[in-house]
């Protein structure tokens, strides 16, 4: 009576089958898995609810008066959030002019002066401290030694406190990108010739130009939303104002003061711009992920 013998990998695996350490592992692995898979879904179900409330919801506020008209007195039907859209718009923009040259620059520095540097170490640690410090910490900072001292409020107060929160993203995203240069493409300009700073600005920084551009607008997606620094600087303002130095309107406020009041139109008013924030937020991060995707050279 011949028997049939199991051959190549199924002969293998059978007395592994059998070890029951190997089973005892592979039912861990299996419930790992099991629940990294709940975990993930759980996660995107929650991420899939929110965004589909505040779709349904914001979609509802969206018009063209939206975009067009002031803010609204309490009470008052109509009206826009064209006021803070500018005041976001303002500080948001001149924040980012501010926090690209600095973090830039001090990126820079720490790739390719700060290798062995006291000076290096202390700045990578005090900005990895802001990265996790919270945001309406930066704000009471800004408040206690700018606010505090002029009397009043202002947008150039906001200004600063989000440029500070967008400095430390840009400065740790330029140096690990430049990391990432192949140290023979700096040993070949080096060996042409070229001074240190050409090496660090011209060769390795044009190098990852793409990454260095991706840091910045994701530091421009997390600064678009900060409402915490902004209610100890900029505060608010009902009317229209291009005035950087007096207290202006700015979409998170008006989003945060509009969601807790009795008001229907002002609660639809801040669901259609907690949309619009969060559209341009998620609008930056697929421009940062797809248009400016990089290849490091090798």
């Amino acid at each position: 009576m011949s028997q049939t013998v199991p051959t190549g990998s199924a002969a293998a695996n059978a007395p592994q089958a059998m070890n029951p350490v190997y089973r005892k592992r592979l039912l861990q692995h299996r419930m790992g898995m099991l629940f990294s898979f709940l975990a993930m879904g759980l996660g995107l179900f929650v991420l899939a609810w929110i965004l589909l409330t505040l779709v349904f919801k914001g979609v509802a506020a969206l018009n063209l008066g939206l975009l067009t008209e002031n803010t609204p007195g309490p009470g008052d039907a109509g009206g826009g959030l064209l006021n803070p859209i500018v005041g976001s718009l303002m500080m948001v923009g001149i924040s980012t002019l501010i926090s690209t040259p600095i973090g830039i620059l001090a990126g820079v520095y720490l790739a390719e002066y700060g290798e062995e540097s006291k000076l290096a170490q202390v700045t990578r640690f005090v900005t990895d401290i802001m990265l996790s410090a919270p945001s309406i910490v930066i704000g009471l900072f800004i408040y206690a030694i700018y606010v505090a001292n002029v009397n009043h409020f202002s947008g150039w107060a906001g200004t600063f406190a989000i440029s500070l929160i967008a400095i430390p993203v840009v400065v740790r995203t330029t140096d690990n990108m430049l990391k990432l240069v192949p140290s023979g493409l700096r040993e070949a300009a080096f060996a042409l010739g070229a001074p240190r700073w050409k090496v660090a600005i011209i060769v390795r920084l044009r190098a990852v130009k793409a990454g260095v551009v991706t840091g910045v607008l994701l530091a421009v997606a997390r600064i678009s939303g900060e409402t915490a620094p902004l209610l100890f600087t900029a505060l608010n303002n009902q009317f229209f104002s291009t005035n950087m130095n007096r207290p202006i309107a700015n979409l998170p406020v008006v989003i945060n003061q509009f969601a807790m009041s009795p008001y229907d139109n002002w609660v639809s008013l801040a669901w259609g711009g907690a949309l619009l924030i969060t559209f341009s937020v998620l609008l930056l991060n697929v421009l940062s992920r797809t248009l400016f995707k990089q290849q490091i050279p090798g």
